[in-house]
């Protein structure tokens, strides 16, 4: 049996290049001379862009303000932000964003997505589009079920995992173990656990590392994306 491709990816659900990111991957595997890449295994790992937000998260203007010293400067930033995402075919809801969410719950149900070996990122896809293109409040264990629900999950059964202590603990342990391993900024790409890539880099960028990767050549390639 040929050896899959794994792709281990970091990021988080409220990081607008995680989403243009994840839209380049996609472009990368679509390529033609992906073609003869193996069997591709895509495995989502967390990353908090803000692990001391609190549990409720906080309103978008604050975070702003906190953050960016205010809304000017951040829509400043953001339109570099809608600009590559437009790139990529997302069209970016940013002002439309009233809450700023805590991702931990959101992480854990990626996880419970991801439970027996399943690709978890089909749930991924709906968080992102939930966030920056519906505005949804992720971080709300209501709005949470619901996504689990409309991704055909079962809602005890999501409900259950998601507010699991233990289930947070291992969610808030990985992302503390992807912060010991060097990660600072996301998205941040390993192929088959050997060669990195950091950032939202071009198609072309990907389908090389990940040549790469199957060659056996242990490299590291891209900068640290903003977010």
């Amino acid at each position: 049996m040929t050896t899959p491709l794994t792709i281990d990816i970091v990021s988080d659900v409220v990081c607008p290049w995680c989403y243009i990111g994840k839209r380049k991957l996609e472009a990368a595997l679509a390529l033609p001379e992906a073609a003869s890449l193996p069997p591709v295994v895509i495995r989502w790992h967390p990353f908090q862009l803000n692990p001391d937000l609190p549990e409720t998260g906080m309103p978008r203007k604050q975070y702003l303000e906190d953050k960016f010293g205010g809304p000017e400067r951040a829509a400043t930033i953001y339109e570099r932000v809608r600009a590559a995402g437009s790139a990529v075919g997302l069209a970016l809801n940013i002002d439309g964003i009233a809450h700023q969410a805590n991702t931990l719950a959101a992480h854990a149900l990626i996880a419970f997505a991801q439970r027996g070996d399943r690709d978890g990122s089909d749930m991924k896809e709906r968080l992102l589009k939930a966030y920056f293109v519906e505005n949804r409040n992720i971080g709300d264990i209501e709005v949470l079920v619901a996504i689990a629900t409309e991704a055909g999950f079962d809602p005890a059964a999501a409900r259950a995992f998601i507010t699991s202590p233990e289930e947070r603990a291992a969610v808030s342990e990985s992302d503390q173990q992807a912060r010991q391993l060097g990660v600072s900024g996301v998205p941040f790409f390993i192929f088959n656990r050997q060669l990195a890539v950091s950032g939202a880099q071009d198609p072309a960028t990907l389908l090389e590392a990940m040549k790469q990767a199957v060659a056996g050549a242990p490299e590291a390639a891209g900068d640290t994306a903003d977010r």
